[in-house]
């Protein structure tokens, strides 16, 4: 019942790393850059360039790997729902058959890239996440959004949303722990029987959590308006973003390593 110790998506480590002092903009733009990338990569040479880059990155933020691998736990059903797909239900060069089961070549490569990238898209958000601060990601997400402002778009308030409802994950998890262990010292038992049986049981899980998750926006909303927030009003900020020469080195280091990931 230990989620929050197997979600790290939401969460703030703070640090003094050079991934740390990075302009959040620059780090949303490459955590982008690096997703398209993602997608795109499909030979060997492209998969270990793309790897020894996260490694790298992860090694820059000073953030144990065990920490980073924690968060992996949680997407581990949606990795072996995708391997199962892949591997008996893609059509190709069979490589093993028993029966009506048939494992092809085409099958088995799909399931790798597949795993290799639900995992890289959870280390790379993640890693954006534990080496950003909440005021740094609104404040990045609003001036990545501002060109749109023209058009009426509410980018301050989309990013703050986005910012808020990303933070809440982890406060969720960790009110759900607490409500399970509460309800297993009273006797309910949530990892035996049917799976109709465990379903029921997470009833009284769930009445309480949402009870708890709308208490929370309402102070959060309370905090807010004592403070005299107001949509559509233009802001001064306590901290100006500013490009450094590190992050434009960073930014170009990182987008020819990906351009040489792509054409390779």
């Amino acid at each position: 019942m230990e989620l929050l110790k197997n979600v790290i998506i939401g969460q703030f480590v703070p640090g003094e790393s050079v991934i740390h002092r990075l302009d959040a903009r620059i780090k949303i733009l490459l955590v982008f850059i690096l997703m398209i990338a993602l997608f795109l990569v499909k030979s060997v040479f492209g998969v270990i360039m793309y790897l020894l880059f996260v490694i790298a990155a992860v090694i820059a933020s000073k953030i144990s790997f065990s920490y980073i691998l924690r968060g992996l736990k949680s997407v581990f059903i949606l990795v072996l729902i995708t391997v199962v797909f892949n591997i008996f239900f893609t059509t190709g060069d069979a490589v093993f058959k028993f029966y009506f089961i048939t494992i092809t070549k085409q099958g088995l490569i799909l399931s790798f890239l597949m795993i290799f990238r639900i995992i890289m898209l959870v280390v790379l958000t993640s890693l954006l996440t534990l080496t950003t601060s909440s005021i740094n990601l609104t404040d990045a997400l609003e001036s990545l959004m501002s060109f749109l402002k023209p058009v009426k778009f509410p980018a301050h308030e989309v990013a703050m949303m986005m910012t808020i409802a990303l933070r809440f994950v982890p406060i969720l998890l960790f009110q759900t722990e607490k409500i399970m262990k509460a309800q297993a010292s009273r006797g309910v038992d949530f990892t035996h029987g049917s799976l109709i049986k465990r379903a029921k049981s997470l009833i009284p899980v769930l009445v309480p959590l949402f009870i708890g998750a709308f208490k929370s926006a309402e102070e959060l909303a309370t905090a807010m308006e004592a403070r005299c927030y107001q949509t559509g009003v233009k802001r001064t900020k306590m901290r100006q973003q500013k490009i450094t020469s590190l992050d434009l080195i960073v930014f170009l280091i990182a987008s020819a390593w990906v351009i040489l990931i792509i054409l390779y």
